[in-house]
């Protein structure tokens, strides 16, 4: 399944666990749009979820940012 394929989905979850995945998890979530990080056209999708452990989001720059935006809804936060 290619990411052009994936995009098309109505919903997308990413669900990442333990530290070995947090450089990932950034470079997907946070970095520039990269066809050297295929997950990062995931920032294209309008309704992309990501459920992450501390380990897993402990790179993210604006991990605040992101826990606060989730717990408001803000995020597209709603029921699977």
């Amino acid at each position: 399944m290619g990411v052009g394929t994936i995009l098309e989905a109505r919903r997308l979850l990413l669900l990442a666990f333990g530290a070995q995945k947090a450089q990932a998890v950034a470079k997907t979530v946070e970095g520039p749009l990269s066809a050297f990080v295929p997950g990062s056209a995931l920032q294209l999708h309008e309704n992309a979820t990501a459920i992450l452990d501390e380990a897993a989001a402990s790179r993210l720059v604006l991990r605040d940012y992101h826990l606060q935006a989730s717990d408001s809804g803000f995020a597209g936060r709603e029921s699977l």
